[in-house]
């Protein structure tokens, strides 16, 4: 079987691969009392989700080839070396040893499903039938944003090291589907948990690859300064070539968690900003540190990311998420109007909700089509140099991400 290669050197070429997960009952395993800690704000309607969700799947379907999460995990699950190694990996330091040879007895479909949605605790013993958890093992209630636990660059991924508890399962799953499922084996980048008793921190919603030697990364509540150091080690390792653009990030609201939350890439010369943050800010830092054959080169401070790109022969002219008013700006960043995703040069998937950013990309020459009409063939999206796909977002938003979180992509065109 031939394998699937690892090759992303943009955030525009046109779309060839991607791994996705449509949100299922661990989505609905959630109360408020717990949505905090899950790391949403909100509990979503899974029906609604789950339509929503399956709108954006089909379009992505008609444009590239798509792989399901549940699916990839269940393939590797099969080998029991491999079962083994995942079981241990997610649950031997988390108290829950005892429930091991219970895991390792489930067939693969079965595993893969409660590893995801969770298992339920056993009222077998006094402490079981007292206790107020009702999961032994935890629902991974974010997985349907694959952007996070893993992010492709160049011909290999990057394992996140993930902020939050709740979702570090999520990258040992990642880890082990890119090292050990037939469609991949491709090498994986790994960075150390800490550096000097540091935690190092980087999530992949802050990792956008501008172009093959430029990374723009975003600093901030999700990724540090010494998971950014540690990653660019990685290429002084290496040797390459590259230019990093670091973003400070404010750490509050929850809405400006990661880069992608206030700036996507859109086409050779455009890109979706958050004005106040990207535009407009006058204490959040923008770095750049330039490497090259093992060495440092510089490090100085920019501007904006928009000058820095420029400096760098990448001009970029930014598209206001939520127009030009103060209060639609915020309205709309807070559900994803800023995160956008490219499956080719000027063609993007975004939330049908945010009125005012559309009204932004369609004067820009964005012809905007409803998801729906792409599903049932009456629009082609080879028929316009650009275009804006819109996908109802009423539930998926407020989970706090947009259509760059859904997705996972492996493989694009270079540009």
């Amino acid at each position: 079987m031939q394998k699937e290669a690892i090759n992303i050197h943009s955030e525009i070429g046109k779309l060839n691969a991607v791994i996705l997960h449509s949100p299922g009952q661990e989505v609905a395993n959630m109360t408020p009392e717990n949505a905090e800690k899950a790391l949403y704000s909100d509990i979503l309607n899974l029906p609604i989700a789950q339509k929503e969700h399956s709108h954006f799947e089909q379009v992505l379907s008609k444009l590239s080839k798509t792989y399901q999460l549940k699916e990839l995990l269940t393939t590797i699950l099969n080998d029991t070396q491999i079962k083994e190694e995942i079981i241990k990996g997610i649950y031997w330091n988390n108290d829950l040893k005892p429930i091991i040879p219970k895991l390792m007895q489930m067939q693969a479909p079965i595993l893969s499903s409660k590893i995801i949605e969770g298992l339920e605790i056993q009222r077998n013993t006094l402490s079981n039938y007292l206790s107020k958890k009702r999961y032994a093992i935890q629902p991974l209630h974010n997985f349907f944003f694959m952007r996070d636990a893993s992010v492709s660059i160049g011909n290999e991924v990057l394992i996140s090291n993930m902020a939050g508890k709740v979702r570090q399962p999520e990258t040992l799953i990642m880890d082990a589907i890119f090292k050990n499922h037939p469609d991949f084996g491709v090498n994986t980048i790994n960075i150390p948990p800490t550096v000097n008793n540091n935690k190092t921190l980087i999530e992949g919603g802050d990792v956008l690859i501008a172009r093959d030697d430029i990374i723009l990364i975003g600093m901030g509540a999700r990724s540090n300064s010494f998971g950014i150091d540690s990653l660019i080690n990685h290429y002084k390792t290496l040797k390459a070539d590259k230019h990093f653009i670091i973003q400070e990030l404010p750490l509050s609201p929850e809405s400006f968690i990661h880069l992608d939350m206030v700036f996507t890439l859109l086409d050779r010369d455009k890109c979706m900003v958050y004005e106040p943050v990207i535009l407009k800010s006058n204490y959040l830092k923008t770095i750049h540190i330039h490497i090259n054959n093992g060495q440092l080169i510089s490090i100085e401070e920019e501007k904006t990311i928009i000058e820095a790109l420029n400096k760098l022969d990448m001009p970029l002219e930014p598209i206001i998420c939520g127009g030009m008013d103060l209060w639609n700006q915020e309205r709309e960043q807070w559900h994803s109007g800023a995160n956008f995703f490219s499956f080719a040069p000027g063609k993007i998937l975004g939330y049908a909700r945010n009125l005012y950013t559309l009204e932004e990309l369609n004067k820009s020459g964005f012809e905007i089509i409803e998801a729906t009409d792409v599903i049932d063939n009456k629009r082609d999206t080879n028929d316009y140099s650009r275009c804006v796909v819109t996908v109802d977002g009423s539930e998926l938003a407020r989970g706090g991400g947009g259509a760059r979180c859904m997705t996972m992509p492996i493989s694009r065109d270079k540009i």
